[in-house]
């Protein structure tokens, strides 16, 4: 069984039959097929999701500059061009992570952001919300690590243009 990525154009084989009633024969591999599926489909999920918290609950009082947001980056000494700069890195992440192109490299990228994230709630913040970056990695190195055929597509993408 064959399978069309529409996000890089690619035919990929899966480990399938190539005739469907080959695969009602052999339920181990359907079941197989099946479970991948399933799996793409919850990480697609977890994309979307990640994405709405990051452009919406993250990024979007930064860039309104909400009271909270604007009493934490004034704590921080960062003033409010921090807080515009940060509010735009985490809504273009939130963008890229919806871009399958662009989605591992926006997952690390997030990544990179949470450290710091974590870095400044220990450092500036005694300790108060560091577990919150900390829980924000773990789906975002599951997305980086699981979309990580993309990268090659992005390079053979920039190396095209260049």
């Amino acid at each position: 069984m064959s399978e069309t990525t529409p996000s890089l154009g690619t035919t990929t084989s899966a480990a399938a039959p190539s005739s469907d009633s080959a695969s009602a024969s052999d339920p181990a591999s359907a079941s197989a097929i099946a479970r991948a599926r399933r799996a793409r489909i919850a990480l697609r999920g977890l994309q979307v999701f990640l994405a709405l918290f990051y452009g919406i609950a993250s990024a979007l009082p930064k860039l309104i500059a909400h009271p909270s947001a604007s009493e934490a980056f004034d704590k921080m000494g960062w003033g409010s061009g921090g807080m515009y700069t940060i509010g735009a890195l985490e809504l273009a992440g939130a963008v890229a992570l919806l871009i399958p192109v662009l989605q591992s490299v926006a997952a690390v990228a997030l990544g990179a952001l949470m450290v710091g994230a974590f870095v400044v709630q220990i450092v500036v913040f005694d300790g108060q919300n560091a577990a919150t970056p900390l829980i924000l990695l773990v789906p975002l190195a599951l997305i980086a690590w699981k979309r990580r055929g993309s990268n090659a597509e992005l390079l053979r993408l920039a190396r095209r243009r260049a």
